[in-house]
């Protein structure tokens, strides 16, 4: 049935895709970028880890058969999966996918280790090597020392890691920072493909408002404790839109003058950027999908300096960097914004975030995958 299966697609012209991530618990920029996916190879089998299936109830995956492997009936794998960390190497080398042309892993963590047998292609689009094995981040968001014992299984994890990314026959990434990561960690070459932005479905109101926004995933390493620190301080008011283990801890710390709203629709979420002052972000983003929805809106950005805002906010015309993950950075930042505010012009803005429309990245990623796939 196998061969069968194998000669019916390769008469058809359609090659069989399975599409590997690592985990899908919540959604976030590395999501949106398999939607966006899913429209270029519609037929795409989908195969994760660990599927949170309630959070992607009205996503466009959310009648899709999504595959997953025994991770995902262990308990709080929903809720707390990066503690499974050293269970999933040897989760992913034993996903079937025998019956597969070609292998399309969307790779953060672990997908890279996906098995690809007999003269199947594996292609990645990796959107950081795991960062908690390759740089000094810690599973808690904090750069502290680590302790013997992880300091040590991530050094097997790094031989692990190594190994799978060989033997992928071509990779892709999301910006020109992590392909320098990925050059580092493991000696390969990737090209870059800038994530999809929806930026048609983002218009700048003609009147915006007072507060400022952070969409993100409240996990530790977006160092949204700093936003709320500096906002406390500041007494301005801040909207964070987005979910995650660190809610309870952010709303104990934050003033009545930040709300946090949990998890918004896509509408919520452009009618609060187009109406906003500015969008805050304190981490190192590897691309970072909300800041440039936020410019899409006409709203400027206050961000930290590293990573793939570098990329995507100009200084003084679509935004500001703040230089150190620290609140005094932040709040100078915020300082200079205000006294400059009147500076941003949206329809500027929202001009410089069209570059990364989702139908160059249709056009990229399928010219990516059909340049390697056994058609």
């Amino acid at each position: 049935m196998l061969v069968a299966g194998r000669i019916e697609t390769t008469m058809n012209s359609k090659p069989h895709i399975a599409f590997v991530l690592d985990t899908l618990p919540s959604i976030g920029g590395g999501e949106k970028v398999l939607f966006a996916a899913l429209e270029a190879y519609p037929h795409a089998d989908i195969f994760t880890l660990i599927y949170n299936k309630k959070v992607f109830a009205h996503s466009p995956i959310a009648n899709r058969k999504v595959n997953t492997s025994w991770l995902d009936s262990l308990p709080f794998a929903h809720t707390h999966h990066r503690y499974l960390l050293p269970l999933m190497p040897s989760a992913i080398e034993r996903i079937n996918l025998r019956e597969y042309d070609t292998i399309v892993s969307f790779n953060y963590a672990v997908a890279n280790g996906a098995t690809n047998h007999n003269a199947m292609r594996h292609v990645s689009y990796t959107h950081t090597p795991l960062r908690y094995a390759w740089t000094d981040i810690n599973i808690n968001g904090t750069r502290a020392r680590r302790n013997f014992i992880l300091d040590r299984y991530m050094r097997s994890f790094r031989a692990w890691d190594q190994r799978a990314a060989s033997r992928v026959h071509a990779m892709a990434t999301n910006s020109h920072t992590v392909r320098e990561r990925i050059r580092e960690a493991y000696q390969l070459e990737a090209r870059v493909i800038h994530p999809p932005v929806e930026v048609n479905r983002f218009h700048p109101s003609l009147q915006r408002e007072n507060y400022f926004i952070t969409v993100t995933r409240l996990v530790p390493h977006k160092r949204v404790e700093l936003l709320v620190g500096a906002f406390n301080q500041m007494n301005l008011p801040l909207i964070i839109v987005g979910d995650g283990p660190e809610l309870p801890r952010l709303r104990r710390m934050a003033n009545s003058n930040i709300e946090l709203i949990g998890f918004q629709s896509d509408e919520n979420v452009a009618e609060l950027l187009s109406k906003a002052r500015a969008f805050v972000c304190a981490a190192e983003e590897d691309f970072g999908i909300a800041i440039v929805e936020a410019q899409a809106a006409g709203c400027p950005v206050i961000a930290y300096g590293a990573g793939g805002a570098l990329e995507t906010v100009e200084e003084e015309v679509t935004g500001l960097f703040f230089a150190q993950q620290t609140e005094a950075s932040l709040i100078e930042a915020l300082r200079r914004f205000e006294k400059n505010y009147q500076a941003f012009d949206s329809r500027e803005i929202k001009k410089r975030a069209e570059r990364f429309n989702k139908a160059r990245f249709l056009n990229e990623f399928r010219e990516f995958v059909s340049g390697f796939a056994l058609l």
